[in-house]
């Protein structure tokens, strides 16, 4: 079953040096979906080596959280959520989170 739209929360203004959780999560669609973030429709990598050397996140696919440890103006942005599983995907609607 193809995952519906994931519901996405995105924290509207965290200041600087703040952590920030995003979350992420739908629940039709089977088998059960992993999620994926985006930033300004550019992936985040949940591969810790493969990170911006200034980002600190941690990204869970299991779960579709986000947890941003300390943020700071980069991590400024649109972010949005997509859900996917063997039988397609769908994604959430951008949202702001400003720093």
């Amino acid at each position: 079953v193809k995952p519906m739209t994931p519901r996405c929360s995105v924290p509207k203004a965290v200041p600087v040096g703040k952590s920030a959780s995003l979350h992420c999560h739908e629940n039709e669609g089977f088998p059960k979906s992993t999620y994926s973030w985006y930033r300004n429709s550019e992936p985040l990598s949940a591969d810790s080596k493969a990170k911006p050397h200034n980002s600190s996140y941690t990204l869970n696919p299991a779960t579709g959280t986000l947890v941003f440890h300390a943020v700071h103006k980069g991590d400024t942005g649109r972010y949005s959520c997509i859900a996917t599983n063997e039988a397609g995907f769908a994604k959430c609607e951008e949202q702001e989170m400003e720093v």
